[in-house]
């Protein structure tokens, strides 16, 4: 049986039905037996002497998805059963009865880190500022019951700095192989990378580690990579998304700072995208040790908006609190982005660090124009960035948002024509400023407008360079022991996996 999903925009639809090949066990001896339905729809397998076996449920689990043409980027919830508004009320309802009959050591610390894109969209919908949503969420969610809200953009600076770092590393290696072929010239003759050429750095693992670069943020394309083509994950940063180095953050540095175990905290993430609750459920980032994931719930922009609802909050006339910091001295009340992009300027940074580190080259701009060229293509969710130096380009860059622009980056990669150093893959067009699980406008409002407008007050949003946030940059020393420690590397960077679907179900395939 398939479960069937829909509204599903471009995200490669040859089947708009979850294919997840479920394993059925057999036996040698069931091939004269019956199935038997009851009066209450329950399913039993009847044998020739009679006796009934009820037949367990096919289930399918955020941690079973293959990320199938079913329900990439989809924005149903059909397989979300554990990631919901309605679990974080569950879980609060459990620490209010857990204080009342003082059985403390069952009460959860509940922390929610909110993504700069779902700030920015309530913003939009409520014609509210920045500052006044996450004041007002903050103030909401503590009035519920939460202890500890976050903005991610904090963690989204150590996943910048930390692809900067592994972005270097790579073209480091790929300029040392390049400099072997031709040690007369010293610079990169040409751009075009091959696909069998590795990059990294000197280390075994950075071995494996190909150019271009490939983000690792979405995990619409990611699951994507991992289901049809597995041979690009090498391609793929190892650097964790925000959502995730936030949880890191949550269940190793903070636990620490509070004096409890990581699975005495609950960590909801406050996204755009449905997709990062199957991000938050990858077996990578849960701790066999504690049994805890170091994201506990997802929940998306929209359904932050029914928990207004169902408590019957307004935002538009609501009270504000102060927001919460990681460290005592950080105590300025305004919020911070990145430049560039909505979709965390990942391009725009990485190109900018690599300049100056790589070629000594200083005062680029992307989001200005300055210092580089930009080519957009036939559509607005793809576009080039060149780097020259002497009229000869030394670093192309790309942003490829929605899977056409992304089958097209594949194919491009697969048969050795990519150009590229580092692509910023996006499942969603427009970027995450457009993800499944942001508030739609109002019928009259177009879609491109809306997006727009919305993309515009994540951009008002004060801008402050990764490298300029003291916060991130002490924690390095504080709690990572450094900037290239081990311990760094463990707690921000991840792996991934080419899944194969070697079981089948005939009847999960739709033709």
């Amino acid at each position: 049986m398939s479960v069937i999903l829909k509204d599903l925009n471009d995200y490669i639809a040859p089947s708009q039905a979850c294919i997840k090949p479920v394993e059925v066990n057999k036996t040698s001896d069931n091939k004269n037996n019956v199935i038997k339905i009851d009066d209450s729809g329950g399913y039993y397998e009847v044998s020739l002497d009679g006796i009934e076996t009820k037949l367990q449920t096919a289930q399918i689990t955020l941690d079973d998805c293959l990320a199938c043409s079913g329900c990439i980027t989809s924005a149903e919830s059909v397989l979300i059963t554990m990631q919901s508004q309605e679990e974080l009320f569950n879980v609060l309802k459990l620490n209010k009865e857990a204080i009342d009959e003082n059985k403390l050591d069952e009460k959860k610390t509940v922390v929610i880190s909110i993504a700069p894109q779902s700030i920015a969209s309530i913003a939009a919908k409520y014609d509210l500022t920045p500052l006044q949503v996450a004041k007002r969420l903050t103030y909401f969610f503590k009035s519920l019951g939460v202890h500890y809200v976050f903005d991610t953009s904090f963690s989204r600076d150590f996943s910048l700095l930390e692809s900067a770092r592994e972005f270097v590393e790579r073209f480091r290696f790929y300029q040392e192989k390049q400099q072997k072929k031709d040690p007369v010239n010293n610079n990169v003759k040409s751009t075009r990378i091959k696909r069998n050429g590795t990059s990294g750095g000197g280390d075994e693992a950075m071995s494996e580690a190909k150019l271009p670069m490939l983000a690792s943020a979405c995990p619409g394309w990611i699951c994507y990579a991992e289901k049809t083509h597995g041979f690009i994950l090498p391609y793929v940063s190892q650097t964790k998304s925000p959502q995730q180095i936030m949880g890191s953050v949550v269940k190793d540095y903070l636990a620490n700072k509070l004096g409890i175990k990581p699975n005495n905290i609950y960590h909801v993430g406050v996204m755009m995208c449905y997709d990062k609750k199957l991000e938050a459920s990858r077996p990578d980032f849960f701790s066999e040790e504690y049994q805890t994931r170091d994201v506990d719930c997802v929940i998306t922009t929209g359904e932050v908006v029914k928990m207004f609802e169902e408590s019957d909050y307004d935002i538009k006339t609501s009270e504000e609190s102060s927001l919460d910091n990681f460290t005592k001295t950080s105590q300025e009340e305004e919020l911070l982005r990145s430049s560039g992009s909505a979709s965390g300027g990942y391009l725009e940074f990485i190109l900018e660090y690599t300049a100056r580190e790589i070629f000594n080259v200083t005062g680029v701009d992307v989001d200005k124009e300055q210092g580089v060229i930009v080519k957009t293509g036939r559509n607005k969710d793809f576009k080039e960035i060149t780097l020259e130096i002497d009229g000869k380009p030394v670093l192309k860059f790309a942003s490829a948002y929605g899977f056409r622009n992304i089958q097209n980056l594949v194919r491009k990669i697969k048969s050795n024509n990519s150009p590229y150093h580092y692509v910023e893959v996006m499942a969603c067009p427009s970027g995450c400023i457009n993800g499944g699980g942001q508030l739609k406008p109002d019928e009259k409002i177009p879609i491109k407008d809306w997006i727009l407008h919305v993309n515009d007050i994540y951009r008002n949003v004060k801008s402050l360079s990764p490298e300029k946030n003291d916060v991130v940059l002490n924690l390095y020393s504080e709690w990572l022991d450094g900037i290239e420690s081990e311990k760094s590397k463990k707690l921000l960077r991840t792996q991934y996996h080419a899944v194969e679907t070697t079981l089948v179900n005939p009847l999960a395939v739709k033709w």
